[in-house]
């Protein structure tokens, strides 16, 4: 009997060996097969970024680095996650890059991977340029030149040289800028080079050398225009996409110095559009689900799968073991047990830590969602900045030429051309306020106000809409309703412009009928219930449930027949949502829509409370412009051209000065009526400027006159001395509006 025990623990024994080695041999399969499926998703990736589509590149990358967490390779783990880093770069996601770059550096040593290490730093050195932190950018250089140099990798070397020229540009020290691109020109250069394809350095070394000629001296105009002829022959015989909006910057800047206007607005044109693609390819990424978000569904997936899968091998294991205790004996059905409890246990530690090791993905992924959400408002607030100061010259050129009595056919062009730019800048406002509402950064504010007085305004505001589609609007107004509440009178006129403004749109020859009714009422409240009814269009059933979704709208054809971007119905809902209430449609396609909805506004008590104004425009004496000295501290060119000119339409003595420091200068030995300040200047901005001027000068008048989103920014503008904001781009009438009050002010308090 004691043998017989020893024999079949010996088999025992064997059996596990067996298992544990074939476990093993599974594990290396199982290793090799996820390489080969890293490769095959990256070489994918690749061939998406050729075609630009870096929605499926985002894909394949995140696939690839899921897989690669299980691998434990921290080179393969390293590699793919800098892939990702590169590519949110390219698209000039510069947040996320940064965000994934840090993960990739966390990942290996200097002493493990020193080639693959510098390629991380040198990154890190790119967008600390971008984000302007200059010496930050200058150390990441450092420490990764001093990594190629150790062994003695010039091509790296080189390329070091030509970032640090970037950086010396942006600092303005442009001699040291051109001698490291110098340095660098002559390393590509070198014939022992000739079997390396180095085109796209040599190119961009030429092009940002043509820039720094012309932004050191006019005089250079020559050189720079040599420079930028070889890169254009580079880049004529051999397609290097990316270089496109420096190519169309630097012959916009040649053509401003040589007095080509003309050409200068066209290939400036050029520049935003190559920019914009950039940022219209982002954000098709982010509409596809490419970004970390996705991942959530996966990982939740795998638990699921991997529960189950427990449940069946447990449900299985305590079969055989029923099943085998029937025909052995009961030594064999013991040592079974101790077997199956062994594995059992085994898989339950094995289920426990993959289960510990999901949750924390699944937190890790929720936090790299919080932060893509910041990334995406960041992201906006960038692109509306980029598109405002383009917007700005055409606002302003537009007006500047209208009001240079156009023939009858030129004023059609530029009424229509003053039109699209109000309908752009439109659209702009909508995208920052539904990204404001869905962050929650909006409060609902309590003023006393006129209710009725209230909503003609809206609908004076859109008579020329109603004219032009020949409809007829109504205003049903409750009698009882009384002449003051207590609310937020304008999230309710947003809320009506965009339901008023949709039903006109949509109508043709009809009526657009506004009903205000009394639903009930306390000692303190009263509760209101509006109504918008047209006979328009309506709305088939199957869209009714997306019609309030950002971006949508009834169809395809409607789109292209009516325009506009969807954005009005989700931004009222988002602002009935944050005033307790919703919004309801009824709607038959052909016949008509309805709109209604309640609000609860508080009852005016009069104790001596004034009403809000409806009205802060003043009557301009443009008299008073007349000889008076404004300053302008401005660094673009065209924004320069225009502002001075429809400065002096009024006679006014304009002076231009196109950085901080000289207008420190300037003001601290001059004075001026008022001071117009631009916000985004190179060197130092136009608040640190303000900031500066403050500690000698607190009289004169600082308007910022900026392309920031104001409404975000007020505070941190008034605390740094600024009189008044002019957003840009703005209309003429505000604009001499707000000078006209700061003079104004300015002469009654001497």
């Amino acid at each position: 009997m004691i043998y017989s025990l020893k024999k079949y623990h010996l088999l025992s024994l064997s059996i596990l060996l067996l298992s544990f080695f074939s476990m093993l041999g599974q594990k290396k399969i199982k290793g090799d097969s996820s390489f080969i499926q890293i490769l095959q998703l990256k070489n994918s990736a690749l061939q998406h970024v050729e075609k630009k589509q870096f929605s499926n590149a985002l894909v394949d990358l995140n696939k690839a680095y899921r897989i690669s967490v299980f691998t434990n390779l921290d080179s393969i783990k390293y590699e793919v996650k800098f892939n990702i880093a590169q590519l949110h770069y390219q698209v000039h996601n510069f947040v996320k890059a940064n965000t994934e770059i840090d993960i990739a550096l966390s990942i290996l040593t200097e002493k493990k991977q020193p080639l693959a290490y510098a390629s991380g730093l040198k990154l890190k050195g790119l967008l600390a340029t971008q984000f302007n932190n200059f010496n930050e950018a200058d150390n990441y250089f450092s420490k990764a030149d001093s990594i190629y140099k150790s062994v003695n990798n010039l091509q790296k070397h080189s390329q070091i040289l030509l970032d640090l020229g970037v950086l010396d540009l942006q600092r303005k020290k442009y001699d040291k800028a051109i001698t490291s691109l110098d340095e660098a020109l002559a390393f590509f250069n070198t014939p022992s080079n000739k079997d390396i394809d180095n085109s796209y350095y040599i190119a961009k070394a030429l092009l940002i050398k043509a820039e720094i000629l012309i932004k050191q001296d006019n005089s250079n105009i020559k050189k720079a225009e040599k420079n930028y002829t070889q890169a254009l022959n580079i880049l004529q015989n051999n397609t290097i996409p990316t270089l496109d909006t420096k190519k169309y910057l630097i012959a916009s800047l040649i053509d401003q110095v040589k007095g080509n206007s003309k050409n200068a607005l066209e290939n400036y044109k050029k520049h935003i559009e190559s920019k914009e693609s950039t940022y219209i390819k982002y954000f098709d990424a982010i509409s596809n689900g490419a970004d970390e978000e996705s991942n959530l569904g996966d990982l939740k997936e795998t638990i699921e799968h991997q529960q189950t899968k427990l449940e069946k091998d447990q449900k299985s294991m305590s079969f055989i073991i029923y099943t085998t205790g029937l025909g052995v004996t009961l030594i064999v059905i013991l040592s079974l047990l101790t077997l199956s409890l062994y594995k059992i246990n085994n898989l339950k530690a094995k289920a426990n830590n993959l289960l510990i090791q999901k949750n924390s993905e699944l937190q890790a992924a929720k936090e790299k969602a919080e932060k893509a959400s910041v990334a995406k408002a960041q992201f906006l607030s960038t692109v509306s900045h980029e598109l405002r100061t383009p917007l700005y010259a055409v606002t302003g050129l537009t007006h500047l030429l209208l009001d240079e009595n156009p023939e009858p056919k030129q004023k059609e062009h530029l009424d229509s051309l003053k039109f699209s730019g109000e309908y752009l800048l439109s659209l702009i406002n909508n995208l920052l306020d539904l990204n404001k509402l869905e962050a929650k950064k909006t409060e609902v504010e309590y003023l006393t106000f006129n209710l009725e007085k209230q909503i003609r305004d809206v609908i004076d505001a859109l008579k020329n809409s109603a004219q032009d589609k020949n409809n007829k609007v109504t205003l049903d107004f409750d009698n009882e309703l009384p002449d003051k509440i207590v609310g937020d009178p304008i999230k309710l006129s947003q809320i009506l412009m965009n339901l008023i403004g949709n039903s006109l749109k949509f109508t043709q020859n009809g009526f657009v009928t506004i009903r205000v009714k009394k639903n009930n009422e306390d000692d303190k409240n009263i509760n209101i219930k509006f109504e918008i009814e047209d006979n328009g269009i309506g709305i088939s059933k199957k869209k009714r449930s997306t019609i309030f979704e950002s971006f949508s709208q009834g169809s395809l054809q409607v789109n292209r027949k009516y325009g506009g971007t969807g954005l009005g119905l989700s931004i009222v809902k988002n602002i009935l949502k944050l005033m307790n209430s919703d919004i309801h449609l009824e709607s038959t396609l052909g016949q008509g829509s309805k709109f209604w909805f309640n609000i609860t506004f508080k009852k005016h008590i009069d104790r001596n409370v004034k009403p809000i104004s409806q009205s802060t425009n003043e009557a301009i004496d443009f008299s008073v412009f007349k000889n008076k000295k404004i300053l302008v501290v401005e660094d673009n060119k065209i924004n320069q051209m225009i502002t001075r000119k429809i400065l002096e339409k009024h006679h006014v003595n304009c002076q231009i000065i196109d950085n901080g420091v000289d207008a420190i200068k300037l003001i601290e030995k001059n004075s001026f009526e008022v001071v117009l300040m631009d916000i985004h200047m190179p060197g130092i901005s136009g608040i640190e400027t303000t900031q500066l001027v403050r500690k000698f000068d607190k009289k004169t008048p600082i308007l910022a006159l900026t392309a920031v989103t104001a409404d975000e920014n007020k505070e941190e503008f008034y605390n740094a001395g600024f009189n008044d904001i002019i957003p840009k781009p703005f209309t003429t009438e505000l604009f001499f509006e707000k000078i006209y009050k700061a003079i104004s002010k300015s002469e009654t308090t001497i």
